[in-house]
């Protein structure tokens, strides 16, 4: 993984938690909110879902009742 990969991570998840994109703009450096909206915001979302489907396929959840 690389710097940017990380940073996409790192937008998408904090994104995902509810924090306001203004401060997620600071954080990573930009002037505005256009740039992460836009750009950063909504990219690694679908990657991060695929692999969550994919995990729970492999390891489903336990039967509470078994």
């Amino acid at each position: 993984m690389d710097t940017g990969e990380l940073r996409h991570s790192f937008v998408s998840l904090m994104s995902d938690a509810g924090v306001p994109v203004e401060y997620i703009a600071r954080l990573v450096g930009h002037s505005g909110t256009t740039t992460t909206e836009t750009v950063y915001r909504k990219q690694i979302r679908p990657v991060l879902i695929d692999g969550a489907d994919t995990m729970d396929r492999i390891f489903p959840a336990a039967d509470p009742q078994s």
